[in-house]
């Protein structure tokens, strides 16, 4: 396979804080899995919008359902108010999963915030005393002051200390956390089951079980960021089925509302029944037109068909980025299931990267030397073997 070299100009930014460094091509449209620049050049999206577009581009279902949501001429209306699509789309979540209770917003660092306000709430009614969040090395929970105090990246900390006060970082060790969660001082435990932005780490399913016995037992509640792992991208509606551990609160986004900013909490009876009205509020979230897109999306990633796909087409790709690693030499590393997936290179990450999108591959950094690779879910063995042979080429032997 010889690959072409694909060279758009590079387009301006304009007034844009430049907050990213974002890659020298300007996407125009796009189409399945695949974008498409302003020269006509396509390239294959293993990124996914960061895991957000898991239906892929130019879905005809999300486009008629976006349609048929603007027919009522209601776009917003605050939660001064009731709207069916909110409430609908509650009630979805809450019959696929743990819940009782479903608070909306619009990101999931959003959501995050708005665990932790809740977790303190509940674990207020237990002891005064109860304030604490622990989060577990290689987390990643957000950009905002408590998130950000959540999520283990030095380099993202260090600019906007002081953080928010009562939140720390454990081991992913079950010892050190038995240590860490003490029952008078700690009102939860947040974790990714599938550690997206710290290396594509899958937690073992063994230690979840652990986790979930020491926070019964010490009265934490359990925080699920399924953020990025969730809704279908390992195979499983949400990320925790597979282990058959349950979590008190979960959080979710990205491919939520197919690529409109949609955020999402899910509470246990017990969290949810301490919570009182202005105990949180949101302007925006659960707003009528993108909780209408978000049900359709979600009743799609719950095709049993579709989770199955992404199962057993996820297995084959790990399969397949494996055998990288005698091929090339360049991969230390694999780490994944389902559609997320993570290799550790020799080389820097951001190079790799940067050669890809000129080899019109699309995929994205987990840390300096982790390359991640995220396709939409629809994608078929196919667009995976080709996303596969092109990564191979750009990694040489």
């Amino acid at each position: 396979m010889t690959l072409s070299v694909l060279a758009p100009a590079a387009p301006a930014t304009g007034a844009l804080l430049p907050i990213y460094r974002r890659a020298p091509v300007e996407f125009v449209r796009g189409d399945g899995v695949e974008l498409f620049d302003a020269d006509g050049n396509a390239y294959l999206d293993f990124v996914s919008g960061i895991a957000v577009n898991a239906l892929g581009y130019n879905d005809p279902g999300i486009a008629g359902a976006m349609h048929e949501a603007m027919a009522s001429g209601i776009t917003h209306v605050s939660n001064l108010y009731h709207t069916a699509p909110a409430r609908r789309l509650a009630d979805a979540l809450a019959e696929r999963s743990f819940a009782s209770s479903v608070f909306f917003c619009n990101s999931g660092a959003e959501a995050n915030e708005g665990a932790f306000k809740f977790a303190r709430r509940w674990a207020g009614t237990i002891g005064n005393a109860k304030r604490e969040i622990i989060a577990l090395r290689g987390s990643f929970h957000g950009r905002l002051f408590a998130s950000l105090a959540a999520t283990d990246r030095p380099a993202y900390r260090a600019p906007f200390r002081p953080l928010a006060g009562g939140i720390g970082i454990a081991e992913r060790d079950i010892d050190e956390l038995a240590a860490m969660l003490d029952a008078e001082t700690v009102a939860a435990l947040i974790l990714e089951p599938v550690q997206g932005e710290g290396g594509v780490r899958v937690i073992d399913p063994g230690f979840l079980r652990e986790v979930r016995a020491l926070t019964r037992e010490r009265r934490v509640a359990l925080i699920f960021d399924e953020v990025q792992c969730g809704l279908g991208r390992t195979g499983w509606l949400f990320a925790h089925q597979s282990t058959g551990v349950e979590p008190d609160l979960m959080t979710l986004a990205k491919p939520l509302a197919g690529g409109l900013p949609m955020g999402a909490v899910l509470l246990n009876e017990e969290i949810a029944s301490s919570i009182k009205p202005g105990d949180h509020a949101t302007t925006f979230g659960g707003g009528p037109f993108v909780a209408s897109v978000a049900l359709h999306v979600l009743e799609r990633l719950d095709d049993p068909d579709l989770l199955r796909a992404v199962r057993d087409n996820g297995a084959w790709l790990g399969q397949e980025l494996s055998a990288l690693v005698g091929r090339t030499g360049r991969v230390r590393a694999v780490r994944g299931t389902g559609y997320i997936w993570g290799a550790d290179v020799h080389s820097s990450a951001g190079e790799v990267v940067s050669r890809a999108l000129e080899a019109g591959l699309l995929i994205c950094t987990a840390g300096d030397h982790t390359i991640r690779l995220l396709p939409p879910l629809i994608a078929t063995r196919d667009d995976l073997a080709r996303g596969v042979a092109i990564l191979e080429e750009v990694l040489g032997p």
